[in-house]
């Protein structure tokens, strides 16, 4: 027993190692590789040619065995030649001709480059592996008062999990006990810790930071908010973008016409230009390096990668390149207005008291008798009393609800109504106070008014208001030069004030979801590509026929689903930044692709004049690919 637990232990760290060092194979190999190319080199030097052979020898294998298998498997499963079969046959035909060293040297070379595209690409993966990691394993259940430790998948709706100080939050879930602060900054990117209560919801990997908290499970462990940004970004890393699919289609017809100018390159010269039969085909071997365009294939996907990563970083779910490339080409910007440029709850904006009456007062009774209604405008009454008056809500004398126009109530003797206007006489209600009132309405306000024993004592505005961000987010987007529409359906009156107030440019008011649909159609005849920012259900045909469709982190799992991109904190200032992550992920893109073909054309010219050697061609070959890497890889910044 004893011997076989040390068997096991000492197996332990030899696993971890393995898997330690394996992300970096590629570029052991790659060191391997250039260290036997050294050791070649010094036994040339000293007159040992066979023994220089052998290790250049073991440079070929060790340092381009994994392009190798990577380029077979690839042209065995597409029937089509690639960028490795190109490097594989000059990397041969170097050695045929004798050139051991620079055949060793461009397999070292393309073994680096591909060890540097493998590091982007494990680089660009590593958020959503960190993101995995932080998914707990185990939770703990409360059964019949009693805690259990459980795996997570076991959990099921309706179940109660403790979570401990410091612990990860397990599930999706919704705190029927205790208070904390929890760090959301794997779902929202925000560093800053957010103070919850009960009735608050808490999301799945997000760490509790103070209090302990009982929490009842809302969603399975494979549907929680979590899981989706996972799955979501991992499907954003395997989709490929327009410019990606040309290159790879264009990869392959490329190599045939490079083969068949270095077969013509074998004869041709050799007849036309009186070159004899070892520099035709040391040429030949020349062309077949520089003309292989690496660079140009490696221009794009890492480059896209690394944007992709940066967004999800920043809190920016991006489900494809694809959707990335398409924003910094947007001609306007359509907006839903409740939840999306507004909070999407009415908050009270003023209250007008009839003179000689106490407001706070006032506010504090109306208050208690709405505090026995669910309704939003109810509720954000009652929270505008717990906010501004220092006093313990009541219960009225008597209470009486009537639906579809407000309630009715009896305090100290007094009788209240509470509701809208014709519930206490609209005649009334358009000469109070002035007319003030009135302007309240013009301004998009819902208005609640207060009757006491047959007078009308206060009319209370509310308001679903404008996020603080909004107008910052939406000016940044003109200064880009976008066009800026809010799509609502509200009334005219109520879409115009909260435009104004947002600072849209145009607006279109009572909107049904395919009224949204339509006028969607007509602003992409007219910018051409367009993008729609929702998130309720009834945005989702918008989000879906929109170039790009971008949904607010908070809002419902179908807009989610539906829309392109995905903003974790319904942060609006992040679309400005998304768009600039995309103009800054074209603009590497071209220059990628520009300095790649200049490249290939200088030294195929340089080749054919006979002005450069096979190590030099190598050099500018592979030299280029690696610098174009190194470029993308800014976009990680």
């Amino acid at each position: 027993m004893v011997s076989e637990t040390k068997v096991l232990t000492k197996g332990i760290p030899k696993t971890s190692f393995l898997e330690k060092i394996k992300p970096q194979a590629e570029l052991i190999a790659a060191g391997l590789s250039g260290v036997f190319i050294l050791a070649g080199w010094l036994l040339d030097k000293n007159g040992q040619e066979a023994e220089s052979i052998v290790a250049y020898l073991l440079a070929f294998v060790i340092g381009g065995f994994a392009k190798a298998k990577e380029g077979i498997e690839a042209t065995y499963e597409n029937k089509e030649l690639n960028v490795e079969m190109l490097m594989i046959f000059a990397a041969i035909g170097s050695a045929i001709i004798g050139y051991w060293t620079e055949g060793a040297i461009l397999i070292f070379i393309f073994a680096v480059s591909g060890a540097m595209e493998t590091y982007t690409m494990n680089k660009s993966h590593k958020e959503i592996s960190s993101l995995m990691e932080l998914q707990p394993e185990e939770a703990v259940l409360i059964s019949s008062g009693l805690e259990k430790l459980v795996s997570v998948s076991e959990l099921r709706v309706g179940d109660l999990i403790l979570i401990k100080p410091g612990e990860r939050v397990p599930a999706d879930g919704t705190i029927v006990k205790g208070h904390t602060n929890i760090d959301e900054a794997a779902i929202t990117g925000e560093s800053m810790p957010v103070s919850k209560g009960e009735q608050e919801e808490v999301f799945a990997g997000t760490v509790n930071l103070s209090g302990a908290i009982t929490v009842n499970v809302s969603k399975e462990s494979s549907d929680t908010l979590f899981q989706k940004i996972i799955q979501l970004v991992q499907s954003a890393q395997s989709e490929k973008s327009p410019s990606q699919l040309f290159i790879e289609r264009f990869e392959g017809t490329y190599v045939k016409v490079v083969l068949l100018v270095v077969l013509a390159m074998f004869f041709v010269p050799h007849f036309l230009l009186g070159w004899d039969w070892n520099e035709s085909f040391y040429r030949a071997m020349i062309l077949l390096v520089v003309a292989s365009p690496c660079a140009l294939v490696a221009s794009i996907m890492p480059a896209t990668l690394s944007a992709i990563s940066n967004g999800a970083r920043h809190g920016i779910l991006v489900k494809g390149g694809v959707h990335l490339e398409n924003l910094s080409h947007l001609g306007a910007i359509a907006f839903d207005k409740t939840g999306t440029l507004t909070k999407g709850k009415p908050v009270v904006t003023q209250v007008i008291v009839k003179n000689g009456l106490d407001k706070d007062s006032l506010i504090w009774k109306a208050a208690s008798i709405e505090s026995h209604s669910n309704h939003p405008l109810a509720q954000a009454i009652v929270k505008y009393a717990k906010e501004n008056v220092s006093k313990e809500l009541f219960h009225p004398d008597s209470l009486e609800d009537v639906p579809g126009w407000g309630i009715k109530a009896v305090v100290n003797g007094e009788q209240w109504k509470i509701g809208k206007a014709a519930f206490v006489g609209k005649e009334i209600t358009e000469k109070f106070a002035d007319g003030l009132a009135k302007d309240l309405a013009s301004q998009g306000n819902t208005l609640v008014y207060v009757e006491i024993d047959g007078e009308l004592s206060a009319a209370i505005g509310l308001k679903d208001v404008v996020r603080e961000e909004t107008k910052l987010a939406i000016d940044h987007l003109k200064k880009q030069g976008i066009h800026t529409i809010m799509l609502t359906g509200d009334s005219e009156k109520t879409a115009k004030a909260i435009a104004a107030e947002s600072h849209v440019a145009e607006f279109f008011a009572e909107c049904l979801p395919e009224t949204k649909v339509e006028h969607l159609k007509k602003l992409k005849d007219k910018y051409k590509n367009v993008a729609m920012v929702g998130d309720g259900i009834n945005d989702a045909p918008a989000l879906a026929i929109a170039n790009v469709g971008i949904a607010m982190g908070e809002g419902s799992d179908v807009a989610l689903e539906t829309a392109d991109i995905v903003l974790m904190k319904s942060d609006l200032p992040r679309i400005s930044e998304a768009i600039r992550l995309s103009q800054r992920m074209n603009r590497i893109i071209k220059q990628n692709v520009v300095f790649s073909i200049a490249v290939i054309m200088v030294l195929i010219s340089s080749n054919f004049f006979q002005i450069i050697d096979l190590p030099f061609g190598v050099i500018g070959h592979e030299g280029s690919t690696i610098l174009v890497i190194l470029n993308s890889l800014r976009l990680l910044k």
